[in-house]
């Protein structure tokens, strides 16, 4: 199984792509794991802390009731 990223040669992840870091969380917003995103261990690191980084700087809700109505 290879990672995603991997296979297109992707080594930085942009924390303000929303639609990029929303293919990562689930629909409650929860950040997914390595499996159900089928990221290695390396990507699914960088991965969570752009969306981490991404929730602080209010580009992306935390829960899924933080959304804009």
């Amino acid at each position: 199984m290879d990672c995603k990223l991997c296979q297109e040669n992707i080594n930085y992840v942009d924390y303000k792509n929303n639609q990029f870091l929303r293919r990562f969380v689930t629909s409650q917003f929860k950040i997914g794991t390595s499996v159900r995103n089928k990221l290695c261990s390396k990507h699914q690191r960088i991965v969570a802390n752009a969306i981490k980084l991404a929730r602080f700087m209010a580009f992306m809700p935390y829960t899924r009731n933080q959304v804009a109505k």
